[in-house]
């Protein structure tokens, strides 16, 4: 099958576009033909070896977190899904046998694998995965769309709705509009809560993107003091909940635009991950911090059932035939687009 894959890291020039073995199935598993794969930051860490995932080894890695397909193969324990069903994958296995995950938190799964992080993922013809996590999706969902809402919508619904519980009387700042994870906050936190929202962005082209998928007021980090900004917006008393995926570089008033009780929720460090915390901000306002790192099944079920409502529907920006893989890479790196990039295959 056609793929691509690396055998060590390096810049787009070490995306390989080539043959793989088709992946075989075990008793409880799918193959599924893959129509679509998100482009992830982990994609492009993983390309690099950056950020804890350098591999000790120069076996082919075929990546891609987020495919969507439909099945072509099922084990013969399989019972949830159907050869010829179409399905969005989630990317993260779980064991299924430790502790969190016979808890129902394989959020927490103490040996969880990721597919095109540890395991071959979506970057391919076919890509295998277990049965359960295999999610119908409905006719009138195009695969690219499909592709587009795990990565990005599972940790913003964790966030937002699972641990922060965002009311719709509540004021949210979410970072960075014109990432996948920043566009897909946004309509999580309008469209499915019903709050407040208030994000950030960098050009007046970019805010009214923002504003047309659900945002209530933009912020231009480019020209506006963000902190001074949000106390100007909600009366000098802040936000009740921060989604961070960018880290570093607006850590500091993010945190210090957090209303009394306010939350803060990270599920992303793209500006860097390294920042000081503000104890006495910490304890006298009575603040919490959490990170979030993808989310469970079951948040995944809550996104896919979201968009066949019609409440969310996830922004493509660009879209590259499998075999132009190195040019989407390129365009992730260079920050230009306004929610997320394709291959489709």
């Amino acid at each position: 099958m056609k793929a691509v894959y690396i055998t060590e890291h390096g810049g787009p020039e070490a995306l390989i576009y080539g043959e793989r073995p088709e992946p075989t199935i075990a008793a409880d598993e799918v193959k599924v033909r893959v129509r679509a794969c998100a482009l992830n930051r982990l994609d492009v860490y993983t390309r690099a070896g950056v950020r804890g995932t350098k591999r000790a080894t120069t076996e082919p890695l075929i990546l891609g977190n987020d495919a969507a397909g439909e099945v072509v193969e099922i084990g013969e324990g399989v019972r949830s899904v159907k050869v010829g069903d179409r399905v969005v994958l989630d990317p993260v296995l779980a064991c299924g046998q430790c502790p969190a995950c016979r808890a129902g938190n394989d959020a927490l799964c103490l040996h969880r694998q990721m597919l095109g992080g540890t395991v071959d993922g979506g970057y391919a013809e076919y890509v295998k995965a277990p049965a359960s996590n295999a999610y119908l999706i409905p006719d009138d969902m195009s695969f690219e769309e499909a592709a587009a809402l795990p990565t990005t919508f599972m940790p913003s619904w964790r966030i937002l709705v699972r641990q922060g519980q965002l009311k719709p009387w509540e004021t949210v700042l979410v970072l960075s509009a014109s990432a996948g994870v920043g566009a897909a906050a946004i309509q999580i936190a309008k469209h499915v809560v019903g709050a407040r929202v208030i994000t950030t962005t960098s050009t007046p082209e970019k805010a009214a993107r923002a504003r047309e998928i659900g945002a209530d007021e933009v912020i231009l980090y480019t020209e506006e003091d963000i902190e001074e900004r949000v106390k100007e917006l909600t009366g000098g008393r802040g936000v009740d909940m921060v989604l961070d995926h960018v880290g570093a570089d607006f850590w500091e008033k993010a945190f210090a635009s957090l209303a009394l009780g306010g939350r803060y929720g990270v599920c992303g460090v793209t500006t860097g991950y390294r920042a000081q915390l503000h104890l006495g901000l910490l304890f006298s306002k009575q603040l919490t911090v959490f990170g979030v790192m993808m989310g469970t099944r079951e948040d995944l079920r809550c996104v896919v059932d979201a968009a066949r409502r019609g409440l969310i529907r996830p922004v493509i920006s660009h879209t590259f035939p499998l075999e132009q893989v190195a040019d989407a890479h390129r365009a992730m790196e260079e920050r230009a687009a306004f929610g997320k990039i394709l291959l489709t295959v």
